[in-house]
């Protein structure tokens, strides 16, 4: 014989009526969707794991920049795999790229990530 437990509803908090609100108010304004895109896009960006080892390296290295070629043995890559994951990088503005003869640099843009706390964090006035 087996047995199937169903869901037990959730208790009310002691002092509030039935179908009362749960949760407190906003106390400021929620992101607004053009920062939230934004935000996201950066986010996304961020969501490969070569990518955040990219960005770190290159924020680590001295001067913080990086040639392409001191990137692909770190990650364990190929060098076109690497430029590919360094563009989006710097599409979604968190490195910038200089070419020097047939180099490629890459360097954190300063603020960046402030900026992406930043998005979150901030709100227009209401």
């Amino acid at each position: 014989m087996t047995s199937t437990t169903q869901p037990r509803p959730l208790p009310i908090a002691a002092g509030s009526a039935e179908g009362a609100a749960c949760c407190a108010p906003l106390v400021r304004e929620a992101v607004d969707p053009a920062v939230a895109q934004e935000v996201a896009r950066v986010f996304k960006a961020l969501g490969d794991p070569t990518r955040v080892r990219l960005l770190s390296i290159v924020a680590a290295h001295d001067g913080g920049q990086a040639c392409v070629c001191d990137l692909t043995e770190p990650v364990g890559l190929s060098q076109p795999t690497v430029s590919h994951h360094l563009k989006i990088l710097v599409d979604a503005g968190l490195l910038a790229r200089e070419q020097r003869g047939r180099w490629a640099y890459y360097s954190v843009v300063p603020g960046a990530l402030d900026r992406l706390a930043q998005g979150l964090t901030e709100t227009p006035a209401r």
